[in-house]
């Protein structure tokens, strides 16, 4: 069987193609390769996966529907992993249509795609966390909470996928999952997270910015967790016509306080503290709940973050030195 994987060359999809070329599946990359972060380090990802049997790249932008649809037909592919998506709350404050792009039409693109062509049986989605706004009093985030309220354009691409998603799954009737992912990190991580820019900084002698004057708490995802999710739940396809909505976390927050000390043992080296006031669309907590997603697949996470920094570390110094 051959599984498409958009956003093939990001921190998650890649992760998610060596795991499922692991298990003997072909899988089809796409991504195009945007300059958002260091598109040197996705090609290096890239560069792990073409050396695999069983795996093609594309370059595509998946908003180019024509193209998209027209490959999605040529595979025969029984499953879409869709993570190709316009990351980051803080840049769509001054990139609003690079989410439009990315995150609207992408999505439709995608769903226009898998609805013409008969071989796929399931499409299995990225959301994020962000679409419950800033609740942070309010205890762990389930699926069925209000999520009416997005606190920056990020967060609304995020929900307006969910909704398109409701309503192709309904209208044509093929099963649709929708992953809430909570902040995932480790090793081949992105750039733009803070445990990333933290470690770069540190090494450098540079002093970090820590915003929400430190009063923050995250619910920091080990990637190899989220990958048991993810393939959990493509491998347990919906009825048809059904969209389901599963949170994919660790259901452990940490302040964000703590994941600095934790990162300042594993470095080695102490961070230089700049406190900052919260930024616009950021939120104080995310906390998951994952009964839904357990319920289906078993899904348990096992890296605590105290382990997983230090893995990111080694990996970040094996890669960039020092």
């Amino acid at each position: 069987m051959t599984i498409i994987v958009t956003g093939a060359a990001g921190f998650i999809g890649s992760a998610v193609c060596q795991r499922l070329l692991a298990r003997g599946q072909a899988v089809v990359g796409v991504d195009e390769f945007n300059a958002y972060y260091d598109p040197a380090l996705k090609a290096a990802r890239a560069a792990h996966l073409d050396a695999q049997a069983g795996f093609r790249m594309v370059r595509m932008d998946i908003a180019d529907h024509e193209a998209f649809r027209a490959l999605v037909r040529s595979t025969d592919a029984t499953g879409v992993v869709h993570l190709a998506a316009q990351a980051g709350v803080r840049y769509s404050i001054d990139n609003p249509f690079a989410y439009e792009r990315a995150n609207l039409a992408g999505h439709l693109s995608v769903l226009e795609a898998c609805r013409h062509a008969p071989s796929v049986q399931h499409l299995v989605y990225a959301s994020s966390s962000s679409v419950y706004g800033d609740r942070s009093a309010a205890g762990a985030f389930r699926e069925d909470d209000p999520v009416n309220r997005p606190v920056s354009l990020y967060a609304a691409t995020k929900r307006a996928a969910e909704l398109m998603s409701e309503t192709y799954a309904g209208l044509y009737g093929f099963p649709q999952s929708g992953l809430r992912f909570f902040t995932v990190y480790g090793p081949w991580g992105r750039p733009d997270m803070a445990y990333f820019s933290f470690t770069r900084k540190i090494l450098a002698g540079e002093p970090i910015e820590v915003f929400g004057e430190g009063r923050m708490a995250r619910d920091f995802t080990y990637i190899d967790d989220i990958v048991d999710g993810i393939l959990g739940v493509l491998d347990r396809p919906g009825e048809l016509g059904e969209h389901r909505i599963f949170n994919i976390g660790d259901s452990r927050p940490v302040g964000l306080m703590t994941m600095i000390e934790v990162l300042e043992t594993a470095l080695g080296k102490p961070a230089q503290k700049i406190f900052k006031p919260m930024q616009p669309g950021d939120v104080t907590e995310t906390y998951a709940d994952v009964t839904r997603l357990k319920a289906l697949t078993g899904y348990s996470p096992k890296v605590k973050l105290e382990d997983g920094l230090p893995r990111f570390v080694d990996w970040y110094r094996g890669f960039y030195g020092g």
